[in-house]
């Protein structure tokens, strides 16, 4: 476990989607135009039409994940992560009336009517990802 302290939230950053708009490859072109190397996802939400996750199916090593392609009217319920060296690490709960799905966003998500999400410019945090242990990327403290 590393312990990370020091950064500072310096800027908020808000960004509108409107429908047709695709939304992680929408964070990534902010986090381009906008220079943020550290951030944290303040708050998010929307709806899709069309959205693309990924979760774990297997508690061992190596990950197991499962990619999985949603359609239909979607609610984007919440999202968190971070944004470290320009990397978005992003989690989300969307769903419909009969379905849930708690996982890792990935590209593809359209947004149907509208979606929002505010980010956190981090500056001064001593933190990067790096690959530790069977290939997982995690967050490390280069203080160290």
């Amino acid at each position: 476990m590393d312990i990370i302290r020091g950064g500072q939230i310096t800027e908020v950053i808000s960004i509108g989607f409107a429908r047709g708009d695709m939304f992680l490859e929408g964070i990534r072109h902010c986090i381009r135009e906008c220079d943020i190397q550290h951030g944290v996802i303040l708050s998010g939400m929307g709806t899709f039409d069309k959205c693309r996750v990924h979760y774990t199916t297997f508690n061992g090593l190596p990950p197991v994940d499962e990619f999985v392609e949603i359609e239909g009217a979607l609610e984007l319920v919440n999202i968190t992560g971070h944004i470290v060296d320009g990397d978005p690490h992003l989690h989300c709960t969307v769903g419909d009336m009969d379905r849930t799905w708690a996982a890792h966003l990935e590209d593809g998500c359209r947004v149907l009517y509208l979606a929002e999400i505010c980010i956190g410019r981090l500056d001064g945090m001593p933190m990067t990802r790096e690959v530790k242990h069977h290939g997982i990327r995690e967050l490390h403290n280069t203080r160290k």
